[in-house]
């Protein structure tokens, strides 16, 4: 053992490291996929190499290593417990995506509903990588699975670069707890992200999608088709069952449905969202269901017009909680802002509404409800047409403090069940 020590501490001051390996490993617990056979060169199938080393490491715990290279990978892999998959590139970059540590996935085309790419459980982790499909073509974009799906407690995606997935990441319906969705940029095509079944405070952070991601000619994108079909068809964050979810920081451009909230066979959502977007939306805010506490939603920037109604907010009728917007900004061609048929309450403060509709107002109240409990209070209504309309069916309605560009205009259909008071007079 001296013998050991003394020759460590040698080579230590010398510069150099002994080479002690445990289970395949180094001594820092890093094991390599080159060390499995993966070649990394686009062309030989690396799938059962990575999977070697991931179950190596399993045994003990460690990190996986992709070195630079471009890894094909043609099935399913596992992350155990305990163990890190590793690239080497954690900007993303859409100028040159195929540098760094790149898997190019061509599994399950066709079949969405098979294995994902990364199949993550328990304590696993995936990290500093770029995924491509180099067999999605943007003018002739087909179904795939996941890129990601976690279930179980504690694991994390982080500094991810997606530049084509057809669904991104998916979280449950398996039970889960404590996921970590941190810095992912890219492009998705119909799916983001979906949250369900998390019994425990899961916490996304700085997503952005984007079809910039597959424009790219080294990965042989183009702009207006991706563009098309992410408005006409991508959801991009769906939240079903999650108990305290904390989003921040989240984009995407353009997109279908921006943040969709449903019910599952797990329940429904609440949660904080704060400084979220969705622009060139046909709907940026779709809410369905979400549980009784509902949803805070703060700093969000919201554009919608796409689509024969461009709406931000939609509060369906299947709604019977709560949900709060707290200075949020609403702009863009949108025929209206905030649409509420549910019958639960709705809280709209310190929000900037407006509308180009067609270089003009459309005509529609920017915003209208007809169910539920409305308060409106210090808001500011950008727009020479109508500005709220309370409809019948709306059981009762705070209006308060709030001005426009000429004054606001208000519909009360509601009589003595709305208090309104200190808005500035429309003109």
């Amino acid at each position: 053992m001296n013998h050991v020590m003394n020759a460590t501490t040698l080579l230590s001051i010398c510069g150099l490291t002994l080479a002690t390996t445990v289970c395949g490993a180094d001594l820092a617990g890093n094991f390599s996929v080159r060390d499995t056979g993966a070649r990394g060169d686009g062309t030989n199938d690396d799938t059962v190499a990575i999977q070697k080393a991931l179950d190596m490491a399993g045994q003990v715990g460690g990190v996986v290593t992709l070195p630079p290279g471009k890894y094909l990978v043609k099935a399913s892999l596992r992350i155990p417990p305990g163990v890190t998959l590793q690239g080497i590139h954690e900007a993303p970059s859409w100028s040159a995506p195929l540098k760094g540590s790149v898997v190019l996935a061509t599994g399950g085309r066709d079949h969405e509903e098979g294995p994902a790419l990364f199949e993550l459980g328990h304590s696993s982790l995936v990290r500093a990588l770029t995924v491509f499909y180099p067999d999605q073509k943007p003018r002739d974009i087909h179904g795939y699975p996941w890129t990601f799906h976690l279930q179980g407690f504690d694991n994390t995606v982080e500094d991810i670069t997606l530049v084509n997935s057809y669904n991104g990441i998916r979280i449950g319906p398996e039970g889960n707890v404590r996921h970590r969705i941190r810095s992912v940029y890219g492009c998705v095509l119909r799916r983001g992200l979906l949250v369900d079944n998390c019994s425990d405070i899961g916490r996304i952070d700085n997503v952005h999608f984007h079809c910039h991601w597959w424009s790219a000619p080294e990965v042989g994108g183009e702009w207006a088709p991706v563009h098309e079909y992410m408005w006409k068809n991508l959801e991009a964050f769906i939240f079903g069952r999650t108990d305290w979810e904390y989003v921040n920081n989240t984009f995407v451009f353009p997109v279908s449905v921006g943040y969709r909230f449903i019910h599952t066979d797990a329940g429904e959502a609440n949660g904080q969202f704060s400084g979220i977007g969705a622009d060139e939306a046909q709907t940026c805010v779709k809410v369905e269901r979400i549980q009784r506490m509902g949803l805070l939603i703060s700093n969000g920037e919201f554009v919608a017009m796409r689509g024969e109604h461009p709406r931000q907010v939609i509060i369906d009728r299947s709604c019977s909680a709560s949900v709060r917007l707290v200075n949020c900004a609403f702009w863009g061609p949108a025929e209206q802002n905030v649409v509420c048929h549910g019958g639960g309450f709705l809280s709209l403060s310190d929000c900037y509404f407006s509308s180009d509709y067609g270089a003009k107002p459309s005509g529609q109240p920017l915003v209208e409800a007809d169910g539920g409990r409305l308060q409106v209070r210090g808001c500011t209504f950008d727009t020479t047409g109508p500005g709220i309309a309370l409809r019948k069916g709306l059981h009762h309605a705070i209006i308060a403090e709030n001005n426009g560009l000429n004054g606001v205009r208000i519909a009360n259909e509601v009589g003595t069940n709305a208090i309104i008071s200190l808005n500035e007079a429309a003109e």
